[in-house]
C-alpha cells in the first residue's frame, strides 16, 4: 500500500495549495468586488465559526492518521478504528450544532451569516480526508477537490459582482466545502468495511480520554491562527484592519504550504518506521526535511520581504497598502513554522510523544493570548503579527527542547549554514534589482522573481547541494527513461 515518498509529496502539496491557491485566485477580485470591511466580516464571522467546527474533529484528524498509518495493511484493523472514530464524530457534531444555533440565538450581529456558516461545520463532520493520509493515498485526495474547486470559482467569478453579494459569496464557500468532504466517501467501500458501530460508555470515554490529548494542541493551534483575527475585530472594532491581516496572512498561508505539506507526508510514514522500529530509516528522513526546509524557507522569506510593496498593489488593488509592512513583517513564519512541523508533526506525534507536543503549543498558546492583548490595542494588526511571530517562536524551542533526545539538534539546525551563500547571493541580486527604476509593478516583481530563482538555484548547484543535486539526478533519470519507453 505504500507510495513513494516524493509522490505523496506531491500529492498532499497540490491538494493543499489547492485549498490555498484557489481562494488566492479569487482574492483580488473579492478584494476589489467585496472591500476590506466585508472582506473583514467574511474573515471574523468564519474565525469564530471555525472555532465550532473545530469540535466536530475533536482530535480526530492527527489520532486517525496516526492511528490507521501504524495498521495500513490491515483492513480489518482500519475498518473498526474508522467506524469507532466515525460514531464519536456523529455524537459530538450534534452537540456541536446545538451549542452553535444558541449562539446564533443570543448573538447580536451577523445572525444570518452564522446560520449560512452551519454548512461549512458539517463539511468539518464528513471530510475524511485524515483516512485517505493515514493509508497514504493521496491522490484521492487531489482529484476529488480539483474539479468542486474550479466550479468554486467559476460560481465566484459569475454571481458575486456588488459589495451587498458577501452572504452569497459564504453560500457558495460553504457549499463547495461540504462537497469537497462528501466526493471523498465513494473511494471509502474499496478501503474498508463500513458499518454503523454504537460504542458502550466505557468505550466511548476511553477514546474520548485519548481524543482530548490530540484535540487540545489543535485547539491550541487555531488559537493563535485565529484569535488574531477575532481579537483585532473586538479590541480594534476596525473590520477594515481585520481585512488587512486576513490578505497578507493569505500569501503567508501559500508559501507555507509548500513547507508544511511534507509534513502530512512524512507523519504516516515515520509512524509505520516507528512501529517497525526502523530508526535509522527516520533519521535519514528527518535530516532531508530539514535540508528541505531551509531550501526552499529561507529563499521564500527573502523573497516575500523584497516583492511585498510591488505583490500587494498588484494582488490586491488599491486600499491594502497596509498589508505590504503585515506581510514583510510575517516572512519569518515560513521558515519558524517549517521548523516546527518537522519537530511537531514529523518526529513528536509519530513517535507517540504527544504530551511533550501538547506542552509546546499550549504554552504557544497562552503567550499568543497574553501578547496579544498587550499588543493588539496599541498596535492593531501590526502587534498581531508580532505576536504571532514570538508564539511560533516559543513553540519551536520548546519541541527542540523536548526531541534533543531523539536527534541531534545542533547536526540538523547547522544544515542552514549550506543555505548561506546562495542567499547572500540571492539578497545581493534583489538589492540591484530593487534599485532599478522600473515604474511597472509587474516587471519589476517579474525580474524579482525569475532572476531571484535562477541565482539562488545555480549558486546550489555551484555549491553541490546534496538534495538538489540528488532530486537533478531523479528528473533526469524520469526524462531518460520516458524517451527509453517512447
Amino acid at each position: 500500500m505504500k507510495k513513494s515518498v516524493a509522490n505523496n509529496y506531491i500529492y498532499n502539496l497540490i491538494f493543499q495549495l489547492l485549498s490555498i491557491i484557489f481562494p488566492i485566485i479569487t482574492t483580488p477580485y473579492l478584494a476589489r468586488i467585496l472591500g476590506a470591511e466585508k472582506i473583514g466580516i467574511f474573515a471574523y464571522t468564519l474565525s469564530i465559526s471555525t472555532y465550532f467546527a473545530l469540535f466536530t474533529s475533536l482530535g480526530i484528524n492527527i489520532y486517525g492518521q496516526r492511528e490507521i498509518a501504524y495498521s495500513q495493511d490491515d483492513k480489518k484493523k482500519v475498518s473498526r478504528i474508522f467506524n469507532n472514530l466515525f460514531f464519536i464524530k456523529l455524537n459530538i457534531t450534534i452537540i456541536v450544532l446545538i451549542l452553535y444555533f444558541l449562539f446564533i440565538f443570543f448573538t447580536k450581529e451577523y445572525k444570518l451569516i452564522y446560520v449560512f456558516w452551519c454548512i461549512e461545520l458539517l463539511s468539518y463532520f464528513f471530510d475524511i480526508s485524515w483516512f485517505f493520509q493515514g493509508i497514504e493515498q493521496f491522490k484521492k485526495i487531489v482529484f476529488r477537490n480539483l474539479l468542486i474547486k474550479i466550479i468554486n470559482i467559476i460560481c465566484i467569478f459569475l454571481f458575486i459582482k456588488t459589495k451587498n453579494d458577501l452572504l452569497l459569496y459564504i453560500i457558495i464557500y460553504s457549499f463547495a466545502s461540504l462537497a469537497g468532504s462528501l466526493s471523498l466517501w465513494l473511494y471509502l467501500p474499496k478501503y474498508i468495511d463500513f458499518k454503523y458501530t454504537i460504542l458502550n460508555i466505557k468505550e466511548f470515554f476511553k477514546y474520548l480520554k485519548i481524543l482530548l490529548i490530540f484535540f487540545i494542541p489543535q485547539i491550541a493551534t487555531k488559537i493563535y491562527t485565529l484569535l488574531d483575527k477575532v481579537m483585532i475585530g473586538v479590541l480594534v472594532g476596525d473590520k477594515n484592519e481585520v481585512g488587512y491581516y486576513e490578505q497578507s496572512y493569505k500569501i503567508i498561508l501559500l508559501t507555507l504550504t509548500i513547507i508544511t505539506s511534507l509534513g502530512t507526508v512524512i507523519m504516516p510514514r515515520v509512524a509505520n518506521y516507528f512501529s517497525q522500529q526502523k530508526y535509522k530509516n527516520i533519521d535519514r528522513i528527518i535530516d532531508k526535511s530539514f535540508s528541505f526546509v531551509f531550501m526552499l524557507g529561507v529563499p521564500m522569506c527573502i523573497g516575500l520581504i523584497f516583492s511585498a510593496k510591488y505583490l500587494i498593489p498588484l494582488y490586491l488593488g488599491n486600499g491594502f497598502e497596509r498589508s505590504i509592512t503585515l506581510l514583510m513583517a510575517l516572512s519569518p513564519i515560513i521558515i519558524i513554522v517549517g521548523l516546527s512541523n518537522i519537530t511537531g508533526i514529523q518526529i513528536l506525534i509519530p513517535l507517540k510523544k504527544q504530551k511533550e507536543y501538547n506542552i509546546s503549543v499550549v504554552f504557544g498558546a497562552i503567550f499568543n493570548i497574553i501578547l496579544n492583548l498587550i499588543l493588539i490595542m496599541k498596535y492593531g494588526a501590526i502587534g498581531a503579527t508580532v505576536s504571532t511571530i514570538i508564539s511560533e517562536l516559543s513553540i519551536l524551542f520548546i519541541q527542540l527542547y523536548f526531541v534533543r533526545a531523539i536527534i541531534d539538534v545542533k547536526k540538523h539546525l547547522l544544515i542552514i549554514k549550506k543555505y548561506i551563500i546562495p542567499s547572500i547571493i540571492l539578497i545581493i541580486v534583489c538589492f540591484l534589482i530593487d534599485s532599478l527604476s522600473i515604474s511597472n509593478y509587474t516587471l519589476h516583481l517579474l525580474l524579482l522573481i525569475i532572476a531571484g530563482f535562477f541565482s539562488y538555484f545555480c549558486s546550489l548547484i555551484l555549491c553541490k547541494n546534496s538534495l538538489i543535486i540528488e532530486y537533478l539526478y531523479k528528473i533526469l533519470f524520469f526524462i531518460k527513461k520516458k524517451q527509453i519507453q517512447k
